[in-house]
């Protein structure tokens, strides 16, 4: 089993490898902020060499949205759709998200 937790701010690939932990062992703390979004990438050089660049990130990109949908239990479009942009989730949002299963609290024994 792999456990995983949001401490602060989870971005870009750090997202993916949050939600990939084992299903029950992925937390974040309260006041954590999780960011997705699409790929980002740049291309330079000839134009077929632009173009196989292109593929790649749209390759990618599907990729990492059916890892996304099969970790959260989103549908693929609702990935595509949030993540056309830079997306913004609060812990708790996230765990209403799939990405995460539990936040973190702090416990009230001493």
């Amino acid at each position: 089993p792999i456990s995983t937790v949001a401490v602060g701010v989870t971005a870009s690939f750090g997202t993916v490898l949050l939600a990939a932990g084992t299903k029950g062992r992925r937390y974040a703390l309260p006041n954590s902020t999780i960011h997705l979004h699409q790929p980002l990438g740049g291309a330079q050089g000839q134009a077929t060499d632009i173009e196989i660049q292109t593929m790649q990130i749209m390759r990618l990109k599907t990729l990492l949205n059916d890892i996304l949908s099969r970790h959260t239990g989103q549908p693929v479009d609702v990935i595509k759709k949030d993540t056309d942009r830079d997306f913004f989730l609060d812990a708790k949002q996230a765990v209403e998200y799939g990405l995460v299963d539990q936040v973190l609290e702090m416990s009230d024994k001493k």
